[in-house]
């Protein structure tokens, strides 16, 4: 299939140069990027005072828990897990799972993310979800064993059926992750057999680190050491891991982190409304470290909006440190397209001849973006999910006009609801 988009303001290359432009996809790939392209194609899309953006890549969330929107907020974290989270997800069987990351994709879908990162249970309903919608997604089991061996197996054995679904699957979108949850919740010896299985199968890691004051002081408390000195010291980290969070680091923490080329995912929202604190974003750029941008779930953020997570780090780190030239809207923009593209080496991210073709197309012809004069700095301080128009997921349009092509929005919207009802 190939598709020609005319007439926009496109996003191009590494440096973010936005010049007026058609681009021409070819298969799955972007074949070329010009003014005033004359190309025959199966589609045409008028981009006519719109920007051609790359795609986001939302590289951490857990996508099934839109079904817990709303269901605790305004309450500290181990509360709002233990209290309501938990005991709501111990009811959660396979279709719900499927359902609820239907509907998760099909808002990222709708506000320009084109991959996804995921961690939870039942994954083989969020592959088969993702496979249906046509979005790239990158997905892992939540691995907790708390030190027991019974318990470790079975998670060992949760993880290789996943992986093995996967393979099976076959699907140049669909990726499969190792995610042993957090080091506070994964004993060493779980942690080491992670590391020996993604060194031999040539898959990558995603992880929570350093999310909370007390999860810090809990690793201290049992190891003598602060959670990536722990991780360092087990030889689990390397470029291929994805480490969520990353609030509480030390500067020994952040050398360590940049020498081994882990990338770091800020989840601005969910760190803000959990009241987990600020992650030292100055410092970890000065250092190097390859800073990717999230969601975290539904249940804490409350939405799936990466375009809304720009504008929300960008004021974060400007405010909290007196400094309005931090966070600045192409750093932050590149978080949430380039960085993510990093983190996953995947070749998508930026708008370039060869690359995957991952791409939005976002109205600008609305009051609150117009006149057009800086569009970075519009996306990402002006912009929200709702102004995407159309979204291409590897040379396929699964959104136009606003209307996701690949599945029954409706159908998945009232499903949804009756399993809430049903649950509550």
């Amino acid at each position: 299939m190939s598709i020609l988009i005319k007439n926009g303001y496109v996003i191009y290359g590494e440096n973010l140069d936005v010049i007026r432009a058609d681009v021409y996809i070819e298969g799955n790939r972007i074949s070329k990027v010009g003014k005033n392209l004359n190309i025959g194609a199966d589609y045409v899309i008028d981009a006519r005072g719109k920007v051609i953006s790359p795609g986001f890549i939302n590289a951490h969330t857990h996508s099934p828990m839109v079904l817990l929107r709303g269901l605790a907020d305004d309450l500290p974290l181990m509360e709002w897990l233990q209290s309501y989270v938990w005991p709501m997800e111990r009811k959660l069987k396979p279709e719900h799972i499927y359902w609820g990351a239907l509907l998760g994709i099909i808002e990222m879908i709708k506000s320009g993310t084109t991959a996804f990162v995921d961690m939870y249970f039942h994954m083989e309903g969020v592959a088969k979800a993702s496979e249906e919608a046509g979005i790239r997604a990158y997905l892992s089991y939540g691995m907790v064993d708390l030190g027991d061996e019974e318990k470790r197996n079975a998670e060992i054995k949760e993880t290789l059926k996943l992986l093995e679904f996967i393979e099976k699957l076959d699907s140049s979108r669909i990726e499969f992750f190792f995610g042993p949850h957090a080091p506070y919740t994964c004993s060493p010896e779980l942690l080491k057999w992670v590391r020996e299985k993604a060194d031999e199968s040539k898959k990558r890691i995603t992880i929570h680190i350093n999310e909370t004051k007390d999860e810090v002081k809990q690793i201290k408390e049992k190891y003598g050491k602060t959670p990536v000195e722990f991780l360092d010291e087990l030889g689990f980290l390397k470029s291929d891991v994805t480490a969520a969070h990353g609030v509480w680091l030390t500067d020994r923490e952040i050398e360590i982190l940049a020498k081994k080329g882990v990338t770091i995912v800020h989840n601005p929202a969910s760190n803000m409304k959990l009241g987990s604190g600020v992650m030292p974003l100055e410092k970890l750029l000065r250092a190097g470290v390859n800073i990717a941008l999230g969601t975290d779930g539904a249940a804490s953020n409350n939405n799936l909006d990466m375009i809304e997570e720009m504008k929300l780090v960008s004021l974060l780190h400007k405010v909290h440190n007196l400094n309005p030239t931090l966070a600045d809207a192409r750093t932050v923009f590149k978080m949430a397209t380039q960085n993510g593209a990093k983190a996953l080496n995947l070749d998508a991210g930026a708008i370039k001849e060869g690359a995957l073709a991952d791409i939005v197309v976002i109205d600008f012809n609305k009051p609150h973006l117009r006149p057009i004069t800086n569009i970075i700095s519009h996306i990402v301080y002006s912009a929200n999910g709702n102004d995407v128009e159309t979204t291409i997921i590897d040379g396929e349009i699964v959104m136009l006009d606003g209307e996701v092509l690949t599945i029954d929005e409706e159908k998945a919207l009232d499903k949804v609801q009756k399993i809430v009802d049903e649950l509550r």
